[in-house]
């Protein structure tokens, strides 16, 4: 019935403006430390930048007493996952393997946590967001920190050097070959501050960015009764369809009205819009 109603409302115009707050809104997000895109064609000191890899999981922060969604939403972790973690503060991934985002976003979702799907699940720290010293100290930190906490649960992602932008190039081939998302690139000298920075970097083979829903578009031929395109509004106010890169039973329950999604494109028009923007998934996590 709920994909049925969504599906109703094509015909008519909807604004974001008119909708309510989505439920459950965080009033105090942790200040989240958000990386800036990586240009292959700029200048730029490889060797003074970690690299791990990206990661397709959920993004937690970890206060040191409950674990909170990049928007500050509570994360209904099961207590024997997060029982012997340190009382600082932990930046990291919630993560269930290659592949797997759906099923990591379905259990960090539950209110009621199930515990076989938690046990499938593990916690990879890639920061310290409490720590006054560069990334290579609190690097430093962590890998003598884990060591001290007996939870099987609690990982470090592994973070490494590369010296040249072809050997960046093969790792991020390697990685997305294997199913991977892609490379982070962290700036050792850089200090942890909230908001967006050059200092962190994404490397991934296309573009990605996050979008509102504000509508949809009726679906035609083999997609009639269902959602043919999304409706929505970048972050910018510029507003666009995206009519790819969903399953059928998506098209069937397409995303809420008001919610966060991620989108991937391949460069930009001369209009400045994302072009051949494909859905990629709905981001629960962001207010």
């Amino acid at each position: 019935m709920q994909a049925l109603l969504r599906v109703l409302i094509v015909s008519f115009t909807i604004t974001l403006g008119a909708l309510p707050a989505i439920a459950d809104q965080a009033l105090d997000p942790p200040s989240v430390m958000l990386a800036e895109v990586y240009d292959p064609q700029a200048p730029l000191d490889l060797d003074a930048y970690w690299i791990s890899e990206k990661l397709d999981g959920v993004r937690g922060y970890w206060d040191g007493h409950r674990l909170l969604t990049r928007g500050g939403h509570t994360i209904h972790a099961p207590a024997w996952f997060t029982a012997n973690w340190p009382a600082e503060p932990l930046d990291g991934e919630l993560w269930a393997g290659r592949g797997r985002f759906e099923f990591a976003s379905a259990t960090t979702r539950a209110e009621t946590p199930d515990d076989a799907a938690w046990r499938q699940m593990h916690y990879e720290i890639f920061d310290l967001p409490a720590h006054d010293g560069p990334f290579d100290v609190r690097l430093a930190a962590m890998r003598q920190l884990l060591p001290t906490i007996a939870s099987p649960w609690l990982q470090m992602i592994a973070q490494y050097k590369l010296h040249s932008r072809v050997a960046l190039q093969h790792k991020l081939d390697e990685v997305v070959a294997a199913g991977g998302e892609g490379l982070m690139l962290h700036r050792g000298s850089a200090l942890y501050r909230g908001g967006r920075s050059d200092d962190l970097l994404k490397f991934k083979p296309y573009d990605d960015a996050e979008a509102v829903v504000i509508g949809y578009v009726p679906g035609k031929g083999k997609y009639a009764g269902m959602m043919g395109a999304l409706k929505v509004r970048s972050a910018d106010g510029r507003e666009f369809r995206i009519g790819s890169g969903f399953s059928d039973a998506q098209r069937r329950d397409p995303p809420p009205i008001g919610s966060q999604i991620t989108y991937v494109y391949n460069g930009l028009t001369k209009n400045g819009l994302p072009r051949f923007a494909r859905f990629l998934r709905i981001r629960e996590e962001l207010p």
